[in-house]
C-alpha cells in the first residue's frame, strides 16, 4: 500500500465533482434536444458527443488551448491572479468534458423511451411542463439517469489524456488513480500500480453494483400486490361543467395540411356523444389531437362553449393544458410510476385539500367499479381496468370535452361489450362534448346517437346514426356502415332503375336521386322467397359460403349458374337456422331486394 493516498482523494474529489455538473447540465442538455425541432439540431448533437469521439489527448490539447494564459479564458481570469491550468480544477473541468457525453446521451434515450402519450395527456389534464417534467418525465427517466450517473462518475474516475494536457501530473495535487497507476509502471513499482488499479475497479464496479441493485429492488416493489380491501355501493354521477357559457356544444373548422395527409373538417357537436367513424388513416385520431392542442392546425378555428381554444386569423392557440378537455387514447396512457389514485388525482383540480382529494378519488372509484384498486400500478390491472381508470382520470379533470380515441381496441369481445355498455352509461351522465373514434361500425351505432363519417381527411357525411345507415350519401358511406352489395344504376323510369352489375331492372319506392349512381342492398336484408312471383324477385344460384360463429354468408349468382367460384352478384347473410332450411333446397332458389332496403346513391 502506498504511502501517499492523495490520489485517491483528488480522484475522488474531481470526479464527483465532475458527476455532479455532468448530471444537471446532462439532463437539462437531453430534455432540450429531446423537443428542439431547429435546424442546428445535427450540429449541436456533434458538439456535445464529440468528446467521446475525439482522442482524449486532443481533448485536453483543446481544452488547454482554451484555459491556457493565452486563451480566451485564461485571459479573463489573468487579472483576477487565477488559473485552471495545472489545478484539480483543470483535472475536474477535463473530467466533465470527457464524461458529458456519456450522461447526455444515456439520459436521452431514456427520455426517448417515454410514451408521447404520456406526456400529451399530461398536458391535457392541465400540468404545467415543469410539473410533467417532475412527476413524469423524470421518475419514468430515473432508471437510465442513475446508469447515465453511473456511467459518467466511472468515466471521470477513469479519465487520463485530457487531464495530464490540462492538469499535468503533480503529486499531491492533480495527480489522480490513473496518472498514478501509469508513472508507478514506468518506474516499476507493480505493487504500487496494482494497489491503484484495484482501488479503481472497486470504486467504479461498487457504482454500478449499487444501482443494479437498486432497480432490482425497486422492480420488485413496484410489483408488490398492495391491494386494499373495501366494498362500496356504485353512485351514478353527473358530471357537471364548472363553467357555464353562452354558446353551448363545440365547433371544429380545421384544415391540417401534412406532407402524406390533408385533414379538412368542419363539424359541431353538442352534449350527445358524436362518433367519428372511418378507416385508418381516415384523420379521426388526428382531429382530437388538433381539438385537445397536442397537434396545430394549419388554419381554422376551434371553439369549445363560446371559449376560442384555436384561432388561426387571431393567432389564438391555447395551451393543451388550459382548454379542459379529457383524452383518453388507444393505449390509455396511464403513469407507470403512480398508482391508480395517484393517476386518478393527477386530474384533479389544482390546489384541494388532501382530504377533498381522496373523497373525490374515492367517488370515482365507486363510479367506475375499482373498489379496493387504488394502491394498484397500472401494470398490475387487467385491460378493462386499465381503461376504467383513464376514464376515470380525464373525468376527474372535469373537462369541457371528453375525447375518446379508440377505447375498446385492445380489449378482447367479452370485455369489450361490458365496457360498452359501462361507457354509454357513463357518457348519459356526462355533460359536456363527447367525440368518440372508432372504426368499428357495430361499436359507433351502439354508442353515438349522431356520427361523422370521413375519408382521407374529409367529411363525408355527418348526421344521425339512423340517417346515415339507412340513406348513406356515397358508396364509400355505405361501405364504411358495412353495406356490401353495389351495383351501377342508371334511372329507367320515375320509379325504376337498371342495375348494370347484377343484370337486372329494380322496382324502387323513394325519390331516385338526378345524380344516381349506384344501387346497393345490405347482406342481412335479402329474402330468400318461394314465390317467384313478387317485384324484384329473381332466380340465384349459390356460389360459395364463408361461415361465422352464428352466421353464413351465402354469394349468389343472379340468373344463371355460376362459371367458378368469383362468379357472383350479391352476398346474403343468414342465421345458421334459416341456412340449415335452405341449403338442401334444389337451384335455382329466389331472391329478392325489398324496395324499401334499396340504398340509391349519388356520385
Amino acid at each position: 500500500m502506498p504511502q501517499d493516498l492523495s490520489p485517491l482523494w483528488i480522484s475522488l474529489k474531481t470526479s464527483l465533482l465532475a458527476t455532479f455538473i455532468t448530471f444537471f447540465v446532462g439532463i437539462a442538455a437531453a430534455y432540450w434536444m429531446l423537443s428542439y425541432r431547429g435546424k442546428a439540431k445535427s450540429l449541436i448533437e456533434s458538439i456535445f458527443v464529440a468528446p467521446l469521439i475525439l482522442p482524449p489527448t486532443v481533448v485536453g490539447f483543446l481544452l488547454l488551448l482554451f484555459f491556457g494564459k493565452n486563451g480566451p479564458v485564461g485571459k479573463l481570469m489573468e487579472p483576477f491572479d487565477l488559473t485552471i491550468v495545472f489545478t484539480w480544477y483543470g483535472a475536474a473541468i477535463a473530467a466533465t468534458i470527457v464524461s458529458f457525453p456519456l450522461m447526455y446521451k444515456t439520459a436521452l434515450g431514456a427520455f426517448e423511451q417515454i410514451d408521447d402519450n404520456l406526456l400529451r395527456v399530461g398536458r391535457t389534464l392541465g400540468a404545467s411542463e415543469l410539473q410533467i417534467f417532475w412527476r413524469i418525465s423524470l421518475p419514468l427517466a430515473l432508471p437510465g439517469i442513475l446508469a447515465a450517473t453511473t456511467l459518467a462518475f466511472a468515466r471521470a474516475l477513469g479519465e487520463f489524456g485530457a487531464t495530464l494536457m490540462l492538469a499535468g501530473n503533480i503529486p499531491g495535487q492533480t495527480q489522480t488513480i490513473p496518472m498514478a497507476i501509469y508513472f508507478a509502471v514506468e518506474a516499476g513499482a507493480m505493487d504500487e500500480a496494482w494497489f491503484w488499479a484495484i482501488a479503481i475497479m472497486v470504486i467504479s464496479l461498487s457504482g454500478i453494483f449499487a444501482v443494479n441493485f437498486w432497480q432490482e429492488v425497486r422492480g420488485k416493489g413496484g410489483c408488490k400486490d398492495t391491494r386494499t380491501r373495501g366494498q362500496g355501493r356504485r353512485l351514478t354521477k353527473s358530471y357537471s361543467l364548472s363553467a357555464a357559457a353562452s354558446e353551448v356544444g363545440l365547433f371544429v373548422d380545421i384544415e391540417k395540411k401534412l406532407p402524406s395527409f390533408h385533414l379538412q373538417v368542419s363539424f359541431s357537436s353538442n352534449e350527445q356523444p358524436l362518433g367519428l367513424l372511418g378507416g385508418s388513416g381516415a384523420g379521426k385520431s388526428m382531429i382530437l389531437r388538433c381539438i385537445a392542442g397536442i397537434e396545430t392546425p394549419t388554419r381554422g378555428r376551434i371553439v369549445l362553449n363560446g371559449r376560442v381554444l384555436f384561432d388561426s386569423e387571431t393567432g389564438i392557440n391555447v395551451p393543451s393544458r388550459d382548454r379542459r378537455i379529457g383524452f383518453l387514447v388507444q393505449n390509455y396512457a396511464l403513469f407507470p410510476n403512480m398508482t391508480v389514485a395517484q393517476n386518478i388525482a393527477f386530474g384533479l383540480p389544482k390546489g384541494l385539500s388532501a382530504g377533498s382529494v381522496r373523497l373525490q378519488v374515492e367517488e370515482q372509484l365507486i363510479t367506475m367499479q375499482l373498489q379496493g384498486l387504488g394502491d394498484r400500478y397500472p401494470h398490475q390491472l387487467s385491460g378493462g381496468q386499465q381503461q376504467r381508470v383513464g376514464l376515470a382520470r380525464a373525468l376527474a379533470s372535469q373537462p369541457e370535452a371528453l375525447l375518446l380515441d379508440e377505447p375498446f381496441s385492445a380489449l378482447d369481445t367479452h370485455l369489450r361489450s361490458q365496457l360498452e355498455q359501462q361507457m354509454t352509461e357513463t357518457l348519459a351522465d356526462y355533460q359536456g362534448v363527447a367525440l368518440f373514434v372508432t372504426h368499428n361500425m357495430d361499436e359507433a351505432y351502439r354508442v353515438c346517437p349522431n356520427l361523422l363519417v370521413l375519408e382521407h381527411g374529409q367529411a363525408v357525411h355527418h348526421g344521425s346514426k339512423y340517417d346515415i345507415f339507412e340513406h348513406p350519401a356515397s358508396v364509400s358511406v355505405a361501405q364504411l356502415t358495412g353495406c356490401k352489395n353495389f351495383s351501377h344504376a342508371i334511372i329507367q323510369h320515375v320509379q325504376q332503375v337498371q342495375a348494370i352489375d347484377w343484370d337486372c331492372y329494380l322496382e324502387v319506392l323513394e325519390p331516385i336521386p338526378d345524380k344516381l349512381s349506384h344501387v346497393g342492398i345490405r347482406a342481412h336484408q335479402l329474402i330468400f322467397s318461394h314465390d317467384s312471383s313478387q317485384t324484384n324477385t329473381f332466380p340465384c344460384w349459390l356460389v360459395r359460403t364463408s361461415e361465422t360463429p352464428h352466421r353464413m354468408t351465402l354469394f349468389l349468382k343472379l340468373h344463371t349458374a355460376p362459371n367458378n367460384c368469383q362468379d357472383y352478384h350479391l352476398q346474403a347473410e343468414v342465421f345458421k337456422e334459416k341456412w340449415v332450411q335452405i341449403k338442401d333446397q334444389p337451384f335455382p332458389w329466389y331472391v329478392r331486394l325489398d324496395p324499401l332496403r334499396l340504398i340509391l346513391m349519388e356520385s
